[in-house]
């Protein structure tokens, strides 16, 4: 299967965000790919300080402009998350769908952003807890015989999360996000390349870049790593769409020359 990342530098309207990915979508049309994961927060994102204001109640007009993306375009889209109504507070959603517009299922961040980098020169102090809640429960979801384990950003950061996944038996492994610079420069790639040779999964990572208000800058470097750590493609800095081909035979070669995917006693 081709899969795809687009790699933006969403704003607070959601027109903006919608129109460069379907500017996205007419190249991924193009090029034969089958699959668009897009970042964290692709549909709106906010300063952090006061929530986005467009936020997806059920089904509605805002949830149908996401569904639309994929049924125009006959494209897989999947992974990206948005502001969602919850209980209490926001969820951080991702959402996905078929190239038909079939809702695959969703997933909700469980495990949220607190930050405190005033002492770096970014100033920033991030705390997701003041507008969102947790969620509680993971998802995997089937892509074209594919088992794709869905996650957002910080979940990154807590591997059992991935080893659950792989006890599944997930294939790929869907990191959506948008990274901090600092945090970003010393962690980005060793993290995500853990998370695929430790599961011995590919690794969709999607990530926004650049900077998005007078608060929240974002790292970029969008990658896709195969199941041995290999990384087939990284967006750098900028806009753009990375591809890469990815092959159950891969996983197979992989995961035969080393069985590290059983759970030991101790475990159990």
């Amino acid at each position: 299967m081709k899969v795809a990342i687009f790699q933006m530098c969403s704003s607070l309207e959601p027109h903006e965000n919608l129109a460069k990915i379907k500017l996205a979508l007419k190249q991924c049309q193009a090029e034969n790919i089958e699959a668009l994961f897009l970042p964290e927060v692709f549909y709106s994102i906010s300063d952090g300080l006061i929530p986005t204001p467009y936020v997806i109640n059920g089904k509605d007009s805002h949830y149908e402009k996401i569904q639309d993306l994929s049924k125009e375009s006959g494209i897989f889209i999947l992974g990206g998350s948005a502001a969602t109504k919850g209980a209490t507070k926001l969820l951080n959603r991702s959402y996905n769908f078929s190239p038909e517009g079939e809702d695959l299922g969703f997933y909700d961040k469980m495990n949220l952003f607190s930050c405190d980098l005033s002492r770096d020169a970014s100033k920033q102090i991030i705390n997701e807890n003041l507008h969102f809640e947790n969620g509680h429960t993971p998802k995997l979801i089937d892509v074209k015989n594919f088992k794709l384990a869905l996650s957002i950003c910080f979940d990154l950061r807590f591997p059992e999360i991935y080893r659950y996944y792989s006890s599944l038996g997930a294939e790929l492994i869907s990191i959506s996000s948008a990274f901090t610079v600092p945090t970003g420069r010393a962690h980005w790639h060793t993290l995500v390349r853990a998370r695929a040779i430790e599961n011995q999964c590919y690794v969709i990572a999607a990530g926004q870049w650049g900077k998005h208000n007078d608060r929240i800058s974002t790292f970029g470097h969008s990658l896709i790593v195969d199941p041995w750590g290999e990384i087939l493609a990284d967006a750098g800095e900028g806009e753009k769409i990375i591809s890469a081909e990815i092959s159950k035979e891969k996983i197979k070669e992989v995961r035969s020359r080393l069985n590290v995917l059983k759970n030991p006693a101790y475990l159990k």
